[in-house]
């Protein structure tokens, strides 16, 4: 549950500097408010949200954190409280997360080991158009009069 209120805490931060905060915070408001802590969380999540609009001006990383902060120990509070809240919560993040993957389900492990590695590393789930190698300079033996 740490992990569910720690993403949804990161989630809602970022929402809160995006075009899309204003419908995200009706909807995590409404979140709160299952609970009976809905009656000033409309409020305090605009207060939040001028807080954090502040932080970023002034290049103040650590209001960003303290305000992330605060809402991850607020929602893990409701966790805590009422665990069917949970799947709610992950619903809630994969329908307002941009960033979400659609199947919540996925993990990915990658691990390197064994040494040096001489070439680019790449993890994650998903890649596609990567060269490698292409310098966009064309070899000898492709250039013009390769027989």
């Amino acid at each position: 549950m740490a992990a569910l209120a720690a993403s949804g805490a990161t989630t809602l931060v970022g929402l809160m500097v995006s075009e899309t905060w204003a419908q995200a915070r009706d909807r995590v408001a409404r979140f709160f408010a299952r609970g009976g802590d809905g009656s000033s969380t409309g409020e305090e999540l605009q207060l939040s949200q001028q807080e954090l609009m502040v932080a970023h001006a002034e290049q103040d990383e650590l209001a960003g954190s303290d305000i992330e902060a605060v809402w991850r120990t607020r929602l893990r509070r409701v966790l805590l409280a009422d665990p069917e809240a949970a799947e709610e919560l992950r619903l809630l993040l994969a329908e307002l997360d941009p960033n979400a993957q659609n199947d919540p389900s996925v993990s990915v492990h990658n691990s390197i080991s064994g040494g040096v590695q001489n070439g680019p590393v790449f993890q994650g789930q998903h890649f596609s158009g990567l060269t490698f190698g292409a310098s966009g300079a064309v070899p000898p033996e492709q250039g013009a009069g390769a027989v």
